[in-house]
């Protein structure tokens, strides 16, 4: 099964007031294993970066400045991520970005049938328990430490190990080694096939009790030890 892990970079937080996507980073599992696939690109909002959202990501309008606009890249990046299922760290806030950016093209957005969201997978999974990408990755030992800025494609290729953590994906290989162990058990086994070995001449047991010499050097020892606790 393919899937698409995939994280944006906007000027803000809703696309309905004029924010748009400035990033976007895209990991391919397919069985829930990277391919070693991805898909990154910047782009050119065509408005200023507000000092908040650089704050958070470090793309600053002079860096966007010379970036191809969404438009010229839209072609591409929905070849990439065809028609797999998009996972996304609260999906419904990349998701609305995304299919903004679509709109303003005249092209057709993204179903939201193809959303998966880690965030409603980890709260179930973890109820009570903070869902931040920083506070999963702590939580599964994924190392972060060159995390210093949000990054669009550093961020997809965190949440795919993360989302493999949610899927139970570091148990799949010790499943499968289990059911071909119980596959190994239950073949038949040949009995015929076993060889015995062959039977030597027969010995006549050793003794083990004392002799008569042996027990008298034995009481002449005892009697020569001088003031026995025993005594």
């Amino acid at each position: 099964m393919r899937e698409i892990v995939f994280d944006t970079e906007t000027t803000g937080l809703d696309p309905k007031t004029g924010d748009r996507m400035v990033e976007i980073g895209c990991i391919e599992l397919v069985n829930l294993v990277p391919t070693g696939e991805s898909y990154h690109a910047y782009f050119n909002p065509e408005r200023d970066m507000p000092a908040g959202a650089e704050a958070v990501h470090g793309l600053s309008s002079a860096f966007l400045s010379d970036k191809p606009l969404f438009g010229d890249l839209a072609g591409e990046l929905l070849d990439f991520i065809g028609s797999s299922p998009l996972v996304a760290h609260n999906a419904g806030f990349d998701f609305g970005f995304l299919n903004a950016e679509l709109t303003l093209i005249d092209m057709e957005p993204v179903c939201t049938s193809r959303m998966v969201d880690t965030v409603a997978l980890a709260r179930k999974r973890h109820p009570g328990a903070k869902l931040s990408l920083d506070a999963l990755c702590s939580r599964y030992g994924i190392d972060r430490s060159h995390r210093v800025k949000h990054g669009a494609l550093l961020d997809a290729e965190l949440l795919a190990q993360v989302y493999v953590e949610l899927r139970g994906g570091r148990q799949i290989g010790l499943e499968l080694a289990a059911e071909a162990a119980a596959a190994h058990i239950s073949r038949p086994v040949e009995i015929s096939a076993v060889r015995k070995a062959p039977v030597g001449p027969r010995r006549e047991p050793r003794r083990h009790t004392p002799s008569e010499a042996e027990l008298a050097r034995h009481r002449n020892f005892m009697a020569g030890i001088e003031n026995p606790l025993w005594g």
